[in-house]
């Protein structure tokens, strides 16, 4: 079992920044490929960004593209997410997921997704 928890978020004014981290226990995620999905009040859950455990590789969502960036610490057991530019629109729960081990899937859909943290909540003001 593989346990998640988010931390960083809060609130912030428009073109602020702030950094999530998802912490990761039970287990080593160093052959998970992880994912950041968001879920704002009355929408669905939508993906974010997702970052492959092997070759590092990244995938992002149009919406965020340039303005934020997923990044992992395998020696800390911990995913990252730095958020710049941030707009109102960016206001959701930020969850992290794995998916593995040994996945080679970066998936934009939350189903291949194993493990979930509880979610952190982002606001942004204008």
């Amino acid at each position: 079992q593989v346990q998640l928890v988010e931390s960083g978020g809060g609130l912030v004014q428009a073109g602020g920044s702030l950094r999530l981290s998802c912490a990761a226990s039970g287990r080593t995620i160093s052959t998970y490929t992880m994912g950041w999905f968001r879920q704002a009040p009355g929408k669905e859950r939508e993906f974010v960004a997702v970052i492959r455990w092997s070759g590092g590789f990244t995938y992002y969502a149009d919406f965020v593209k340039g303005r934020f960036t997923i990044s992992r610490d395998n020696a800390k057991n911990t995913v990252y997410l730095q958020m710049n530019s941030l707009r109102p629109e960016d206001t959701a729960v930020y969850y992290c997921a794995a998916d593995g081990p040994g996945s080679l899937t970066m998936s934009t859909s939350p189903r291949p997704y194993d493990y979930w943290g509880q979610g952190t909540q982002v606001t942004v003001s204008s």
